[in-house]
């Protein structure tokens, strides 16, 4: 046993010289907190907005590094960014026809340029560009009117900043930054600006962390930045896209581009699925922030059964969109999501409100539940008849959701049968409600 307790003082020790180390403090999350989790568990659908100067060069968020563009070089690009089509208005009803519930929309990006009006930095859309106006309280405004709740994404890393230093991963000496820099210092700039975020918009519903996998090892210091997130808005949620298990003080866990417990990208290799509401964010063709060349555009079919698959997963959707430099989102997206939007508007009494069902995932498709109704979601099957493992519960009924069409079925030792009319499969989705005893 002796070898065993060693090896753990040693891991203990690696940890806390890592930043590593189990945390201290314990969290305890508000009444007003807890009242958001139900809220965002609820919700299920969220538009994810990446937009920033870089949209000016059309070829994605990560430009900057991509191209090893210098600071001093990337400095000229806000003096283009003049977004005069930027229209608050329609952006947020555009996600109410999709029948979004809220909207997570970028603050500051890993090139370090915020998106409003920040009073310990002159680089920020207001100062910076011809437009001078702050999108973000523009936004915010516009969510609170119509019943939207906001979040904001923002990145840890910047590869603006000096005193972001020992550098991580990205942003390397091609920025031309010096060998040196106050990591502390930074954080006390980040924390400050997560401040005017949380103090000047209202109230927000979260705050969407990026970054930390820039230098996963490091101090972020993150239990000084949690606490004051939930002082300054206890209700407000904290998840971070570090990739890893929660950390003592976050509200949400987020999976990149990737259902929760796959790592189809990845990225993934150290997650493991935590008890915190889930969220997994994908993009609507391929990239993140604008790309002219970007023509991968997702179709009906694959995004609707992504949000359901998500639902199935117990996870919210963020499907991600990136705007134009000139403010306007693609056509071609904004019908993707009114099509979204209308099949919620008949089959979302299957999704919002919905938890995981009782089954897990199988290659036919998943399930989910509200109170005593289990729906079915057949979207890769298409034979008349499919037999279900039975979970221990007994069925009162079961109809093709969309129109109540009753479903023959039989409950015996092989499962549940389920006999579908051919007329009534859907190639999308053909959801079947199962009403229990």
């Amino acid at each position: 046993m002796k070898p065993i307790v060693i090896a753990s003082i040693s891991l203990l020790l690696l940890l806390s010289t890592t930043g590593l180390a189990p945390a201290q403090w314990k969290y305890q999350p508000t009444a007003e907190n807890l009242k958001t989790r139900e809220w965002f568990q609820d919700a299920k659908f969220g538009l994810f907005i990446h937009w920033g100067v870089y949209s000016v060069l059309g070829d994605g968020e990560w430009v900057m590094n991509q191209q090893q563009i210098p600071i001093d070089t990337y400095e000229k690009i806000p003096s283009f960014f003049n977004p005069t089509e930027f229209d608050a208005t329609a952006w947020v009803q555009m996600a109410k026809a999709a029948g979004m519930k809220y909207i997570t929309i970028t603050s500051k990006h890993h090139d370090g340029f915020a998106m409003w009006n920040s009073k310990v930095s002159d680089y920020n859309i207001v100062k910076r560009t011809p437009y001078g106006k702050d999108v973000l309280k523009l936004l915010a405004d516009e969510c609170r009117k119509e019943g939207i709740k906001l979040f904001f994404y923002h990145s840890q890393l910047d590869w603006h900043n000096p005193d972001y230093y020992p550098r991580g991963n990205t942003g390397g000496s091609w920025t031309g930054r010096p060998e040196s820099g106050d990591m502390n210092k930074y954080l006390d700039y980040m924390d400050t600006q997560l401040s005017e975020l949380l103090t000047n918009y209202g109230d927000i519903a979260g705050i969407w962390f990026d970054g930390m996998w820039d230098k996963k090892d490091a101090d972020w210091r993150l239990e000084k930045t949690y606490k004051l997130i939930h002082k300054l808005q206890p209700g407000a949620l904290i998840g971070s896209n570090h990739h890893r298990a929660p950390y003592e003080g976050e509200d949400f866990q987020m999976f990149e581009k990737d259902l929760p417990g796959h790592n189809t990208t990845g990225f993934s290799d150290e997650q493991v699925v935590g008890a915190l509401p889930k969220e997994t964010c994908e993009t609507i063709n391929n990239s993140w922030g604008f790309n002219l060349k970007d023509n991968r555009h997702k179709g009906k079919r694959e995004l609707i059964q992504y949000l359901v698959k998500a639902a199935g997963y117990g996870a919210n959707f963020l499907l991600n969109v990136g705007p134009m430099p000139n403010g306007k989102i693609q056509p071609e997206h904004i019908a993707s999501l009114k099509e979204m939007g209308d099949w919620l508007n008949v089959y979302g009494e299957t999704i919002y409100g919905t938890r995981g069902g009782p089954l897990t995932a199988r290659d036919w498709g998943v399930t989910t539940q509200k109170g005593n109704t289990v729906y079915v979601h057949l979207l890769n099957w298409f034979d008349e008849s499919i037999t279900i493992p039975s979970w221990g519960k007994k069925i009162k009924s079961a109809a093709i959701f969309s129109d109540k069409t009753p479903v023959k079925f039989l409950e015996n030792e092989y499962g549940i049968t389920l006999k579908i009319p051919k007329a009534k499969m859907d190639e999308v989705d053909t959801v079947i409600a199962l009403t229990l005893k």
